[in-house]
């Protein structure tokens, strides 16, 4: 099924504060599959309680990529006490628990992520001709017009940060 391509220039609004989250995993050594199978199959029951309990969890959107040994997913969170929640949720301490028993220390497979907090007013974001991507996904998206046409009117940081006009 192909998805709905939004013909134009779009932007999301940045009227809240949100969290962006980067999790994922690295396979260092290929032939060791009994170690980093099981950290890989952890992920879509996760994936499928997020999407399913959005509101309640406090979970927004998500992107995922693969590449030969490292996965990454991008996710977006209304709040860090809304994804610290999860972290102490049944199913992702399962998954922890198993992983620690597994895999432990071992070096066959890495796992990783980075937590972002970024304050309403000081996030952007541009989509040309793209379907509903990533932040757009996320939050609400909107045409990009006049009154949005640069990045530094999209951004509407009180910082004092000088921001050189742009188009993009």
């Amino acid at each position: 099924m192909a998805k709905q391509i939004y013909t134009g220039r779009y932007t999301t609004e940045n009227e809240e504060d949100i969290v962006v989250f980067l999790i994922g995993m690295r396979i260092n050594k290929r032939y060791a599959v009994h170690k980093w199978l099981p950290v890989f199959n952890a992920m879509p029951g996760m994936i499928k309680e997020l999407y399913t309990k959005k509101e309640e969890l406090g979970f927004l959107s998500m992107e995922s990529y693969f590449g030969l040994r490292t996965t990454v997913m991008i996710q977006y969170w209304r709040s860090i006490a809304d994804l610290l929640a999860y972290a102490k949720g049944e199913k992702h301490l399962v998954a922890w628990k198993n992983f620690n028993k597994k895999v432990g220390n071992n070096n066959a497979v890495g796992i990783y992520h980075e937590t972002y907090e970024l304050k309403k007013g000081n996030y952007e974001s541009v989509y040309g001709n793209m379907p509903l991507y990533g932040l757009g996904k996320a939050m609400k998206h909107i045409p990009i017009t006049a009154e949005r046409i640069s990045a530094q009117k999209r951004l509407k940081s009180t910082s004092g940060t000088n921001l050189k006009q742009s188009n993009h």
